[in-house]
């Protein structure tokens, strides 16, 4: 029997992503430490993230920066920004990854899945041909081939060369 090995796990099985004294892991306006909060890329109203417990390699979401559960409350600007943010994400997963496909979706309401509902997030997803397995429905895993640390830098990179070529 093969092991597999997805060390970053225990943190959500133990319950330690859902801290209360944590705060919202979506304010990070004025925090610092980017790479410690996997923060890919800031615009002005919003940011890209890495999931920290992903549905599969370069797991992304993206968020504005003010603390809304609806995305009836974003105002124009954030709205474009999201979705610019949206489509840049995507380039740099197309050009770092090479996914054959994406979901792309939020999850409003714990009811609807949202593991934090309180502030709206977008999922970004890479699909690749074969990349489902019966892990998810025999064992509650899911298989992830690179570590985060990994994804992140390759990741990181895709972002700061995909903003020098756009200036």
């Amino acid at each position: 029997m093969k092991q597999l090995w997805a060390p970053w796990r225990m943190s959500y099985i133990q319950g330690d992503c859902c801290k209360v004294d944590q705060g919202c892991i979506f304010c990070v306006r004025n925090l610092e430490g980017d790479d410690d909060l996997l923060i890919l890329h800031r615009s002005e109203h919003c940011f890209v993230i890495m999931n920290k417990y992903p549905y599969s390699n370069g797991h992304l979401m993206v968020a504005p920066y003010r603390h809304t559960a609806d995305i009836a409350d974003l105002q124009s600007d954030e709205v474009l920004d999201m979705h610019q943010l949206t489509v840049m994400a995507r380039d740099v997963l197309q050009n770092c990854c090479s996914p054959q496909g994406f979901n792309v979706g939020m999850n409003w309401g714990h009811i609807a899945g949202a593991g934090v509902a309180d502030h709206l997030h977008l999922h970004l997803v890479p699909r690749w041909s074969g990349d489902t397995n019966f892990m998810p429905l025999f064992a509650d895993v899911r298989v992830i081939p690179q570590h985060l640390d990994e994804t992140y830098q390759l990741l990181k990179q895709g972002f700061m060369a995909l903003c020098k070529k756009s200036r």
